[in-house]
């Protein structure tokens, strides 16, 4: 005789985490779309020109000395929050950084309403305090007009 065992199914005691997984990317989606928006910075109305972007080490440290419509300076490292500096302080803070890391990228980001000559004063100062290469920060013309 075959005893056949009816009643009830034992209770699974095991999560099941494929939900879990799937919130999961779908965070991790939204905070790389995100991510890129939330750079903080200068407002400057840079000047458009049609060039094509320089190559650069997405490793390699760099700094941004941003002059604004008001003739304002600002340093921009990395990721920290724009610091207003002084336009006699630029080539202290600078040098000082560069002794910490030689291979520093400096860049500048002046503003369009900005005169020739104060761009040309920070990147004298730049050139005074050790960097010897400076890239200028544009952006590409609109191309709907």
């Amino acid at each position: 005789m075959i005893s056949v065992r009816r009643g009830r199914k034992k209770p699974m005691s095991d999560i099941n985490v494929v939900p879990y997984i799937d919130v999961m990317l779908v965070l991790l989606i939204i905070f790389m779309v995100t991510a890129p928006m939330m750079m903080q910075g200068v407002e400057v109305d840079v000047p458009e020109v049609t060039s094509g972007p320089l190559e650069r080490d997405e490793n390699q440290e760099y700094l941004i000395v941003a002059v604004d419509a008001q003739r304002q300076v600002f340093i921009e490292r990395g990721e920290e929050a724009p610091q207003s500096v002084q336009p006699n302080e630029v080539g202290p803070y600078v040098a000082t950084i560069l002794q910490q890391q030689p291979s520093l990228e400096v860049y500048i980001r002046g503003d369009n309403r900005v005169d020739y000559g104060t761009v040309m004063q920070v990147m004298a100062t730049l050139q005074g305090a050790g960097i010897q290469s400076v890239g200028l920060i544009t952006e590409a013309p609109d191309e709907s007009n």
